[in-house]
């Protein structure tokens, strides 16, 4: 009866193995083509699916996407967790905002005044009786010069920020505290300057981009693909660092920093060039998104976007690249969506969410797949 039994439930057994083996070959098939299929994604999924309304919002997803890729390499393999990328996000959106309102400017003449011989002053200027174009302002002309101040400037910036830090060993809560509290300067100067930033409204009107607008559908869909495809590249030059000999030092001074100087590196070097590669893809993604929206604006650099960045990445998992787009495109998903449906709540809906999620999924979606890859591992 004993062999019978075994014989008859044969066949039944085979399934549960058969199963766990289907398990195994899907997970790893989603690490190996976890790129391919996240740029599939975003370059033929989202598009065919969504108008161009939809298009427009998930293009403002991706550029917040770049701010969490950098902090996954931050915070989840460097260990520097900065609640101040808002900072380089607002940089990048502002030296874009800068180009785009001068070539506005110069294309509508009756709407500025014009200093001695010089560039058209911007109507928020003049508003504020400044005749006179900024000294600072008037590079901002040349879109090459516009473009290159984008990648330099936030990424300079980061690293002499960080490397002075790191080098006087203050790192941990306390650098979080400093990016912080330069987040909420750089939001108060922003709107404190008013003739030379446009304050608390910021810059707007901003229509044509090299003489392109950026306004019309076809705007929509190219802004998009432009956005989708940096942001692919950002996510593979991420892999490439931390596959490099590079990341593995990056991670050898998360786990154990003395040890590693006691080696003969120089961790604040590491610690700061990493941090100023998480500048620049904030920079860059902030300036998409001024391109997208038309507008700059001192809500972008303050203290509540440098912390929905973190928690960007924190949903999409603080070990993953791939996982930090998800993220984000999951939490701009949901805001929107309930926001539209659940107008008078939705904010605290979007707060549970944010509390629950590292809760019961502290390592964010990504987490998801390893305890998937656990189970059926311990199970086989």
């Amino acid at each position: 009866m004993k062999d019978i039994s075994l014989a008859s439930s044969g066949v039944r057994a085979e399934l549960p193995g058969t199963s766990m083996t289907f398990a195994r070959k899907a997970t790893a098939f989603v690490d190996r083509y976890a790129w391919a299929i996240l740029a599939l994604l975003l370059l033929v999924a989202i598009p065919v699916l969504s108008g161009t309304f939809r298009l427009g919002l998930f293009a403002k997803y991706l550029s917040f996407a770049f701010c969490a890729a950098g902090l996954v390499l931050t915070w989840g393999y460097g260990g520097i967790l900065s609640l101040g990328q808002g900072i380089f996000f607002g940089l990048g959106s502002y030296m874009m905002a800068m180009y785009m309102k001068l070539e506005a400017t110069s294309a509508d003449p009756a709407a500025s005044v014009f200093g001695a011989g010089g560039p058209p002053v911007p109507d928020f200027m003049t508003w504020n009786s400044i005749d006179t174009l900024p000294w600072w302002w008037a590079p901002f002309e040349h879109v090459w010069f516009a473009l290159a101040a984008i990648v330099i400037l936030p990424t300079l910036l980061a690293f002499v920020l960080a490397y002075a830090n790191f080098r006087k060993r203050v790192g941990g809560v306390y650098f979080s505290i400093v990016t912080l509290a330069l987040a909420s300067i750089a939001s108060i100067v922003i709107i404190g300057q008013q003739g030379y930033t446009g304050g608390i409204n910021g810059i707007t009107n901003l229509p044509v981009f090299m003489g392109h607008s950026v306004q019309s559908d076809t705007a929509v869909y190219v802004l998009y693909y432009v956005s989708a495809c940096l942001l692919l590249a950002a996510v593979l030059a991420g892999r490439f660092i931390l596959r490099s000999r590079l990341g593995k030092v990056l991670v050898a001074i998360r786990d154990r920093e003395d040890r590693i100087r006691f080696s003969g590196y120089d961790p604040a070097l590491f610690k700061g060039f990493i941090f100023a590669v998480a500048a620049l893809f904030s920079a860059i993604g902030g300036a998409l998104f001024t391109m997208q929206v038309g507008f700059a604006s001192p809500s972008v650099c303050g203290i509540v976007p440098s912390i929905e960045m973190v928690i960007y990445a924190a949903v999409g998992g603080r070990l993953s690249l791939v996982g930090a787009v998800y993220g984000t495109l999951l939490v701009g998903v949901a805001k929107s969506f309930l926001s539209e449906h659940f107008v008078g709540f939705w904010m605290y809906l979007i707060g549970a969410l944010f509390i629950l999620v590292p809760m019961f999924l502290p390592k964010g979606l990504a987490g998801v797949l390893d305890r998937f890859r656990e189970h059926h591992g311990e199970a086989q």
